[in-house]
């Protein structure tokens, strides 16, 4: 008889708030304990993008930035803060697409999203006007993944994952969701080809985002605003656990009919 499937997400509560220089693997333990979470092998962690980015002091004080030529250019049409808009170029590839008050990039790290995942709401002010203050993504969210997996196992000594999100739009639908933008220990994507389907049929071209499934379940429970709960915990990943890149989830631009 088969056992039913079952996914198991908790909000770890009491998280912290994050300083730069924190200590974010601590800070996790910490507040799994509190949730009464019992760490065990194939546990996946999700962390919301600004913990990681705070403490890595990703934080930038607009008044310090000095905008180019382009970026006041561009600023007038897109009707943003030139310095702004100067960072914004900074952490790009390329710009795909604007209008007025939307830009949409390729990010350094390759991911397509507006203003380069560059963000105003829920982050820490040290001085001045709060206006003035923005968080850029970690510099490689993968690389951030590795270090706070290798932190958690080597503390728990569990064989654990670890996944970074972000808030994304997407090309062909309203409103934002969980999306991966960093991941360790875990798939990104599940190939399915060559896989039967329950009528036997092989399958040809499935391939599943494994990472960004889980990344928008996690979001539901993460919220947008103010709940305070930027850590879940997950227990019952599907997929067998495996080393894995972000970039699995990227599709090549020469196969992108979007751009």
């Amino acid at each position: 008889m088969k056992q039913a499937k079952r996914l198991e997400l908790t909000a770890l509560i009491n998280f912290p708030m994050i300083q730069p220089g924190d200590d974010l693997a601590a800070c996790i333990l910490e507040s799994a304990k509190l949730s009464e979470v019992e760490i065990q092998d194939g546990d996946v962690f999700v962390l919301a993008q600004k913990v990681v980015s705070k403490a890595e002091n990703r934080l930038v004080n607009l008044t310090t930035v000095e905008p180019s030529a382009e970026a006041f250019e561009l600023a007038g049409y897109l009707e943003k803060r030139p310095e702004l808009v100067e960072l914004i170029l900074q952490e790009s590839n390329e710009v795909l697409r604007t209008r007025p008050g939307t830009i949409i990039v390729e990010q350094k790290n390759g991911f397509v999203c507006a203003n380069a995942g560059i963000d105003h709401s829920n982050v820490t002010r040290p001085w001045g006007d709060p206006e003035d203050w923005v968080l850029l993504l970690p510099e490689d969210s993968d690389l951030s993944a590795v270090k706070i997996r290798e932190a958690l196992e080597e503390r728990t000594g569990r064989r654990l994952a670890v996944l970074i999100i972000d808030s994304h739009g997407r090309a062909w639908r309203n409103g934002v969701l969980g999306t991966t933008i960093g991941l360790s220990g875990m798939p990104g994507l599940v190939d399915m080809r060559g896989e039967e389907d329950m009528n036997a049929y092989k399958l040809r071209v499935t391939t599943i985002a494994a990472a960004d499934e889980l990344a928008a379940a996690a979001s539901l429970l993460m919220g947008q605003a103010s709940e305070g709960t930027p850590v879940i915990h997950a227990r019952g990943f599907p997929y067998p656990l495996r080393e894995g890149h972000s970039s699995e989830l990227l599709r090549d631009k020469e196969k992108d009919l979007f751009r």
